[in-house]
C-alpha cells in the first residue's frame, strides 16, 4: 500500500518564530507550538524522503526531527527563507554517498544556479565537502521515483510560486492568490496544507479569513495551516479554527 504523509521541519514566516528583539505573545511563549522556523517540509512517499526546500534552519530541522536521508528535493521558489539552508544538503550526499536530484521551476533553477553555482559544477572526488546535485526543471508534472508530482502555480506578490500535489496530498506556500486553473489541479485532494499568515490583510500573503475561503472552495477532508507569523498565538487559533483545520507546528507529522 502506498504511504503518503509530511513531516513539518518549519512552519514560520520569513522571520522564523522568536523574531528578533520582539517581546509579544508569541515570541515569548512558553508553548513549543509557538517556536517556529522557516517553512519547509519533508514529504514521505513510501520508503521515499523528499525535501520540500531548504530552510535557513536545515540543519536544526534535520537534527530536531531525526531527518537522516533525503532522495529528493524539491523547490517551490527561491525565496531566502526557502532556500537558506541549500548548502546544508552536502551532508545528505555524504550520507547517500551519492549526488542528490533537485526538481525546481525554470526561474528558480535560474536563481539557483546564480546564487549556488558551485553546487553544480566541477564535483568534488569525494561527497559531504558540498553539495553534489543534479538540476532538473520542470515546466508540468513529472514522476519521482513512480510517483505522480502535480506543480501547482501560484501568486505571491509579482513571484509565481509552485505547490505540489501527490494523488491525495496537496502543499502550497506562500500564495496569495490561487488562480481558477491551479484550483482545478487542487480539487479532491484530501488533505491540504495551506499558508495562512495572519488575521491582518497582507500585500503577498493569504490571511487567515482568505485561506478558509480557499478550504471551503476545496473541502479537503484535513486542512494544515503553515506559514504562519508571530501575530498568531498556536492555541487561540486552534480554538478558533472550524473542524476539519488545524494549525500545524514544527515536528508534526501527518499521513493520509
Amino acid at each position: 500500500m502506498t504511504v503518503l504523509g509530511l513531516t513539518f521541519l518549519g512552519t514560520g514566516t520569513s522571520n522564523g518564530i522568536p523574531v528578533i528583539g520582539c517581546h509579544c505573545r508569541a515570541c515569548t511563549s512558553a508553548d513549543p507550538r509557538d517556536r517556529r522556523t522557516r517553512c519547509s517540509v519533508v514529504l514521505h512517499l513510501g520508503e521515499r524522503n523528499i525535501l520540500i526546500d531548504t530552510a535557513p534552519e536545515l540543519r536544526l530541522q534535520a537534527l530536531a526531527t531525526g531527518l537522516t536521508r533525503v532522495d529528493a528535493v524539491l523547490f517551490t521558489h527561491a525565496h531566502a527563507d526557502h532556500v537558506g539552508g541549500f548548502d546544508d544538503l552536502r551532508q545528505f550526499n555524504y550520507l547517500a554517498q551519492a549526488p542528490l536530484p533537485v526538481y525546481a521551476d525554470p526561474t528558480t533553477a535560474r536563481e539557483l544556479r546564480t546564487r549556488f553555482g558551485y553546487a553544480f559544477s566541477d564535483p568534488l572526488p569525494f561527497y559531504g565537502g558540498k553539495p553534489d546535485l543534479r538540476l532538473h526543471e520542470f515546466d508540468g508534472p513529472f514522476e519521482l521515483f513512480g510517483y505522480h508530482i502535480i506543480p501547482v502555480p501560484v501568486l505571491h506578490g509579482g513571484w509565481t510560486v509552485y505547490g505540489f500535489r501527490c494523488g491525495p496530498l496537496a502543499y502550497v506556500t506562500d500564495a496569495k492568490t490561487i488562480p481558477p486553473a491551479s484550483l482545478a489541479l487542487l480539487r479532491g485532494v484530501e488533505v491540504l496544507v495551506l499558508n495562512a499568515l495572519r488575521d491582518r490583510p497582507h500585500p503577498t500573503h493569504l490571511s487567515l479569513a482568505e485561506a478558509l475561503v480557499i478550504v471551503e472552495e476545496l473541502r479537503p477532508r484535513q486542512t494544515y495551516f503553515t506559514h504562519v507569523s508571530h501575530e498568531v498565538v498556536h492555541i487561540e487559533w486552534s480554538e478558533r479554527l472550524p473542524a476539519g483545520v488545524s494549525l500545524a507546528h514544527d515536528g508534526l507529522q501527518v499521513w493520509v
